[in-house]
């Protein structure tokens, strides 16, 4: 798809869709070529597959979760007798928790 390896007789369209094409590559190569915005994107993700996994069980604020220092998690049992956890640093990104032994999802609220 880059601009440099295609034949100079090819049609007008090709050219644009190839170009558009080689947009669209090197975007995602600056997003997941980096440790901190592939991990904005993989967080991201995650909570788009959670939207649709299905409805939000309950609303948890983070202060009425439990902190393990073992892991620097914060966690929460569910009432499957699984848990929702999620570590410090993704507190602050994610607002969806899946349980961890069911299809539960809880949205994560932060006091403002």
């Amino acid at each position: 798809y880059h601009p440099d390896k295609q034949s100079a007789d090819a049609p007008a369209g090709s050219v644009e869709e190839c170009i558009q094409k080689f947009i669209e590559i090197d975007q995602a190569w600056k997003i997941l070529g980096n440790e901190e915005t592939k991990k904005e994107y993989d967080l991201q993700r995650h909570e788009d597959d959670l939207r649709n996994m299905g409805p939000v069980d309950a609303r948890i604020y983070l202060e009425e979760m439990s902190w393990n220092e073992d892991d620097h998690s914060f966690s929460l049992s569910c009432r499957c007798g699984g848990k929702y956890s999620v570590s410090k640093d993704e507190a602050e990104e994610v607002t969806l928790i899946s349980c961890d032994t069911c299809s539960l999802i809880i949205e994560l609220l932060h006091y403002r």
